[in-house]
């Protein structure tokens, strides 16, 4: 992040610092050669794929250890990989800076708390459809503009479709776990961003899952207790600390220093396709074709509420 920048959130509302790096993210996209900017949109893509095959490996462990004791398992094994690469120093920071880390511990164990109990529940493609309304919800109401109500609108019919006029047929839990899932996806966004600028590299990020790992063990010992030792769910379990919490939380952290966190939004909204394919491979879940539309008018949605504030933001509309 250059000076300039810099002083902009040092300054400025977290929503202006947002606007501006969206503009910012689409005149660089436009730029022949502008390989800087495309670095953070494949560094988000990746860490969406990571984590939604990850997730459908969790799947598989649930039987074994619960989704108690995956949460427990992913986050204790993640916290206990990147302390020990990152060594993050405990002191020097200051009361701000521990609380925001502190903050964005609890949002995450409570995001993969929510998260698991909806997919164990179901299919893991609708649950992620459902918990991207959170990202969508802060772009929109980020951008403030009366056109974004109709792209709410449009993730409302998505949301009717896809529960076939009440989600009973999805198991209204399952559900009601994933919608708030994807209310503590958005305060992840807010809370990553914030960590991002505060720590070093990835050391916010180490010292946050760790917090998340102290308050998920209690429930992760009470639902699974002994199982969560058995090598082979270590093992299973590992695999799904490393690809749904190191590498796409480092992935995603690195990106926000340079994307703001509507835009960040936009781009995760792709994880319902994602997930759906990733539930179609691995666990074998397939979507009926009123099911697809649904995901598609979510994630249109939510491509439409991104575009539309940078249009209004442009440099063109900015100079005219």
């Amino acid at each position: 992040m250059d000076e300039a920048r810099k002083t902009v959130v040092a300054n400025e509302p977290e929503a202006a610092v947002a606007l501006e790096g969206a503009v910012a993210l689409e005149s660089a996209a436009r730029t022949p050669g502008s390989r800087g900017s495309l670095g953070p949109v494949a560094l988000v893509v990746a860490g969406a794929l990571s984590v939604q095959f990850g997730a459908a490996v969790a799947v598989l462990l649930m039987p074994r250890a619960g989704a108690l004791g995956v949460v427990t398992l992913r986050l204790a094994l993640a916290a206990l990989v990147l302390l020990v690469v990152c060594r993050p120093k405990l002191r020097g920071h200051s009361r701000a800076d521990w609380s925001t880390v502190v903050a964005f511990g609890a949002v995450m164990a409570a995001m993969n708390v929510l998260f698991y109990q909806a997919v164990d529940r179901i299919p893991l493609g609708v649950a992620v459809t459902l918990e991207v309304l959170g990202p969508l919800a802060l772009s929109v109401i980020v951008s403030r503009r009366l056109i974004n109500l109709v792209w709410a609108g449009l993730a409302l019919v998505g949301v009717v479709l896809l529960s076939g006029g009440g989600f009973d047929r999805l198991d209204p839990v399952g559900a009601l776990f994933a919608l708030s899932a994807g209310a503590m996806w958005a305060a992840y966004i807010v809370f990553s961003a914030r960590t991002g600028r505060r720590f070093p590299q990835a050391d916010g990020l180490a010292l946050a899952m760790g917090v998340g790992a102290v308050l998920s063990l209690p429930l992760g010992i009470a639902e699974a207790g002994s199982k969560l030792i058995v090598p082979s769910t270590l093992g299973l379990g590992l695999a799904v600390a490393l690809m749904s919490s190191v590498l796409p939380y480092t992935l995603e952290l690195l990106a926000l220093r340079r994307l703001p966190a509507p835009t960040f939004a936009v781009l995760m909204s792709l994880e319902p396709a994602i997930a759906a394919t990733a539930g179609f491979l691995v666990l074998h879940q397939a979507l009926s074709v009123p099911d697809a539309l649904a995901i598609t008018l979510v994630i249109a949605a939510s491509m439409g509420a991104v575009r539309t504030q940078v249009a209004r933001n442009s440099p063109e509309r900015l100079q005219s």
